[in-house]
């Protein structure tokens, strides 16, 4: 198998997987494809949807066609000439409680029918599995997992090691790291759909996370059952790489209408808000009459095209190194999908130890879902564990952002750097002057064209996450250095009095002098020449932490 990687961000990545019939780029949605029912044929699939794989139920074949797909072969059996993934009857399993058929049987069967991506017979944990359920299926699905390579005759088809354990995340690490030690090409997480099925997309995020640290990372991971484009970004954002979906067709069976921000019922639209070949050429009444098999197919067509549409959205923005803020605009489009965002934030770490360091492009915060982003963990890191204030600078300045970047260029910083030269001469030298900004807290100015702290843009006003957090960080930056002083020059309306607080806290517990400058406008030229005087006059011995201040 060869799976080379093209792009990144966050846990997404554009990759190649070769397979025996073609490559196939990742992310990919792979069409779900029954022989029984089917609203859309899958030459139409290869031809018109130009979709490079989709999937089928080996187990549903073998017992509705059994030796014709034998004699046939997959592909011609579906007149499809890309890539085929087969299931192997595991969902059959959870919906059914049994299969009419051993895992040898259906490894077999898999081979005997030219299948290019196969699956074992796994056993699926489900939704509300017990403890002690959960660990059975875990171990019996490992069990399966090792007498894989006993029962195997070929070397040419790649095959899929699920992942079980549900919502009990302990097993699904312990079924990660041990499918991880055998040697799959794919691996899966197993039993999602419930989760999804219930918006539960905090919980998927555990789950997901969960199996994505303990496998390895350069196997491509499958995530059965992602059917809805509202979710795609989540998905890829925290590294899944293939998806299957019958999403499509089924939900057109039911007249409902998929958008890559929710779901309609056609009976209910007035009109159609996408463009695709299917929606550009008529109108929801025109559907809704249309006879129900035509009507499947046109909503099938369009669910499917949405589908295709919205990964194809994901690949360009994983290019421009703007994922998150994608991510973070379809999670607007349902309460629960933003409750899974904001669950970001346990992970965040692990995260920022795999998002690329620079991209392509400025970065946008809206808010303090953000604090969670890579960026902002890897400069609050970064500075604690690397950085190194000048050897000569003893007198810490903290100054408010400005709306100009990099800060230090700004028509204020530059009037307030003349005056305090001007002022105090060639003690500006042990002067450190740095920048406190939402949302990476403290910038030095010997940083502050280093991405991405110059290139970013924020809302504002901001809110109050965002301002405890920045206050946090001047609080450890100014515990971790051994500044003889602090003067701070307060933007009050923007601060709130956190960065006071935090200053006050800190000095207080170091032992050090604070001067804190506050005016309405803390640019103007009589409160840089407070500034300047705060700096100019050393504090006395013995002077507590907040004796000497200007107010």
């Amino acid at each position: 198998m060869s799976f080379e990687i093209k792009d990144r961000d966050l846990l997404a990545r554009i990759g190649n997987l070769q397979t025996k019939s073609g490559s196939i780029e990742t992310p990919v949605l792979l069409p779900v494809i029954n022989p029984a029912i089917q609203p859309i044929q899958p030459k139409v699939i290869q031809t018109t949807f130009r979709c490079p794989a989709l999937i089928t139920n080996a187990y549903i074949i073998k017992k509705h066609f059994n030796e014709q797909a034998t004699n046939q072969g997959i592909h011609t059996f579906l007149d499809y000439t890309g890539s085929i993934m087969t299931d192997s009857g595991a969902y059959q399993a959870l919906v059914y409680g049994d299969v009419e058929v051993t895992s040898k049987e259906i490894v077999r069967y898999q081979e005997d029918i030219d299948t290019d991506i196969a699956t074992i017979l796994d056993l699926p944990t489900g939704w509300k599995a017990t403890k002690e359920r959960a660990t059975y299926t875990v171990n019996e699905t490992l069990k399966r997992a090792r007498e894989l390579t006993e029962i195997k005759t070929r070397e040419d088809i790649l095959w899929v090691g699920p992942v079980q354990g549900g919502h009990h995340l302990e097993l699904v690490a312990r079924s990660a790291k041990s499918m991880g030690e055998l040697p799959f090409q794919i691996h899966a997480l197993g039993s999602p759909t419930p989760v999804m099925e219930q918006y539960l997309f905090d919980t998927l995020v555990d789950m997901i996370l969960t199996a994505k640290m303990a496998l390895p990372l350069q196997r491509p991971l499958h995530l059965f059952g992602a059917g809805h484009p509202l979710m795609f970004a989540l998905a890829v954002a925290l590294g899944c790489d293939l998806f299957d979906s019958a999403a499509y067709a089924i939900y057109a069976r039911e007249d409902r209408y998929l958008t890559e921000y929710g779901t309609s019922r056609l009976g209910e639209l007035e009109y159609f808000p996408c463009s695709c070949p299917v929606c550009i050429h008529s109108e929801p009444e025109e559907v809704m009459n249309m006879e129900a098999a035509k009507r499947q197919e046109i909503l099938a067509q369009h669910n499917l095209f949405v589908s295709l549409s919205e990964l194809k959205r994901i690949k360009q923005v994983i290019i421009e190194g703007r994922l998150w803020e994608h991510l973070e605009l379809r999670a607007h489009g349902h309460p629960a999908l933003l409750k899974g965002v904001k669950n970001l934030h346990k992970y965040a770490e692990y995260l920022e130890k795999q998002s690329p360091v620079t991209k392509k492009r400025g970065l946008s915060f809206f808010g303090s879902v953000d604090l969670a982003r890579p960026e902002v963990i890897r400069h609050r890191k970064r500075l604690l564990a690397r950085y190194s204030p000048p050897q000569k600078a003893r007198r810490l300045v903290l100054l408010p952002q400005t709306q100009m970047k990099p800060f230090h260029k700004s028509r204020e910083y530059q009037r307030a750097l003349k005056r305090l030269i001007r002022e105090i001469g060639d003690a500006i030298e042990r002067v450190h002057l740095c920048t406190y900004a939402a949302p990476f807290g403290v910038v030095p100015v010997e940083l502050d064209e280093v991405y991405p702290l110059s290139q970013h843009e924020i809302t504002t006003p901001l809110d109050s996450e965002t301002l405890a957090y920045v206050a946090s960080q001047i609080e450890r930056y100014i515990a971790v250095t051994d500044y003889e002083i602090v003067v701070v020059l307060l933007d009050q309306e923007m601060w709130k009095g956190k960065v006071r607080a935090s200053c006050e806290d800190a000095c207080k517990k170091k032992y050090v002098p604070l001067r804190v400058v506050e005016a309405k406008s803390p640019w103007d030229e009589d409160v840089v020449g407070d500034l300047a005087v705060a700096l100019s006059n050393t504090p006395p011995a013995g002077t507590q932490p907040n004796e000497a201040r200007l107010t």
